[in-house]
């Protein structure tokens, strides 16, 4: 599933919200060294939780966020990704995991380097108002090449350049400005905002929200030509899956669709 986690450990090892329905599973929070994990609703919330080292990328850490993002079940919907302390911090390029549902950030602090590089790759990032995004490796002789792939990808290239260049961090609203992040909200509405995003995703057909992801990243690498080509292919295909042909049926018969959230097809 992953091919950036196993390279990294090898290296390393070498150096309260409405149910959505009574079917709904409730998981108690599992804690362990580095997070706190816990799922309600097909959202599963995984917290970084080694605040003394500022949930700083390391061996364990990457073991255990892969763990936790992996996890097979068929009632997840979306992840959240959240932190304690004042720091964000730790992370990896998650595209690399291939995650087939929704990454929300949930940010309250400062997201350095690879942190910054998490924040940029996760699909949605809802952050609060003191929160601030930096590539400071320059300053300790150390560029940040790696993060550079997902911030270059995310903001403007001479913003990028210069959070690269001179280390220094941009506020929330910058970064919300350049398209780093989804949406700046109090701190006091975070945990409110990036659940009302996550819940409204889990309205939604898992199966249909699986391929536009996947499709998505696709398409955003190729030139216009071939995007619309991949793209239009897809169309076909999810209009043949059971849950693309029960959204028409539903809108058609004017009430609401009932998924199967499968990838079986209608015939």
């Amino acid at each position: 599933m992953s091919r950036i986690f196993p390279s990294v450990v090898k290296m390393m090892g070498r150096s309260s919200h409405r149910m959505l329905s009574s079917t709904c599973r409730l998981q108690a929070p599992s804690e362990n060294r580095y997070t706190v994990v816990s799922q309600t609703d097909g959202i599963r919330k995984i917290t970084l939780n080694d605040p003394k080292k500022r949930n700083a990328l390391s061996l364990g850490m990457l073991q255990q966020l892969q763990k936790d993002v992996s996890a097979v079940d068929d009632s997840l919907r979306v992840i959240v990704l959240s932190h304690t302390g004042p720091v964000f911090s730790a992370g990896h390029d998650l595209k690399e995991l291939d995650i087939p549902v929704p990454v929300i950030a949930q940010v309250n602090g400062l997201a350095t380097a690879a942190g910054c590089q998490l924040v940029a790759s996760c699909d949605i990032a809802v952050v609060t108002e003191n929160s601030k995004f930096a590539t400071p490796g320059v300053q300790v002789g150390l560029f940040c090449s790696t993060p550079a792939v997902a911030v270059g990808r995310s903001v403007p290239r001479k913003v990028a350049m210069e959070m690269l260049f001179t280390g220094q961090p941009i506020s929330a609203q910058d970064a919300l400005l350049h398209g780093l992040v989804s949406r700046v909200v109090p701190e006091g509405k975070l945990e409110e905002e990036t659940t009302r995003i996550a819940m409204k995703i889990c309205e939604f057909s898992k199966s249909v929200i699986t391929l536009g992801k996947r499709t998505f990243y696709k398409q955003i690498a190729l030139d216009r030509k071939l995007a619309y080509s991949l793209t239009e292919k897809v169309m076909v295909d999810n209009l043949a899956l059971k849950d693309g042909q029960e959204g028409i049926k539903a809108f058609v018969e004017k009430r609401k669709p009932v998924w199967s959230h499968d990838d079986d097809t209608a015939h």
